[in-house]
């Protein structure tokens, strides 16, 4: 099977009857992508494909995009995205990507962005226990407590888990099941939950473990 990926937008979660069972599913809104430029292994290192979607104004395209469009022969879009793939056999420049690529009951892994969560301590970041709620403890309930330094090592290993920054980080959700492809209205309906807010652009692939017995 050729290997697919499409872009699309999340637009939020419903449900919907299968085999007279109710299925949570994930809508996204799927754009026709066009490919405005083909990479390959032998000339550019890796195997991958520039693509656009959507439609924008080329008086607000700065040369070096509205040169690159016009090399490619291609409307300008919303965006340029470039998409790793195995193999680019059988796309071609100006060739347009759409929902069809992807039947009802196909296995697919979805990347997005998840949520961004700010600066958060090692309780929520980490699932840390936390600290005593009594018995003495004073305004430490929620520290992490010490991080392993003494005379030796005299310093702090790097990777230690700490208060941070959370969220906001590409996550892929494998081997999710394609239960409706919507050529009409360009939407796909995945079941569960994908990664990312509502309005968040998610890339949707054929599944890299699909054929791995019990994934």
């Amino acid at each position: 099977m050729a290997q697919t990926v499409i872009l699309g937008e999340k637009v939020g979660m419903t449900q919907k009857w299968v085999d007279d069972q109710v299925v949570p599913v994930t809508v996204v809104r799927v754009e026709p992508m066009r490919v405005v430029q083909i990479k390959t292994a032998e000339r550019d290192g890796y195997s991958a494909l520039q693509v656009t979607y959507g439609h924008r104004d080329a008086k607000k395209l700065n040369q070096p995009a509205a040169g690159h469009y016009a090399k490619a022969g291609v409307q300008p879009g919303k965006r340029l995205v470039e998409l790793r793939l195995d193999s680019v056999d059988g796309f071609e420049v100006g060739q347009e990507i759409t929902v069809e690529a992807l039947e009802a009951g196909a296995k697919v892994d979805v990347t997005g962005t998840s949520r961004g969560k700010g600066f958060a301590g090692t309780m929520k970041r980490h699932n840390f226990k936390g600290q005593g709620a009594s018995h003495g403890n004073h305004k430490n309930h929620r520290t992490p407590g010490a991080v392993g330094s003494c005379s030796f090592p005299g310093r702090v290993f790097k990777g230690l888990r700490m208060s941070g920054h959370m969220g906001h980080e590409q996550v892929t959700t494998l081997n999710l099941e394609v239960v409706e492809s919507d050529a009409e209205r360009n939407v796909l309906l995945i079941k569960g939950s994908v990664p990312g807010p509502n309005g968040g652009l998610v890339s949707v692939r054929n599944a890299v473990k699909a054929a791995v017995k019990g994934a």
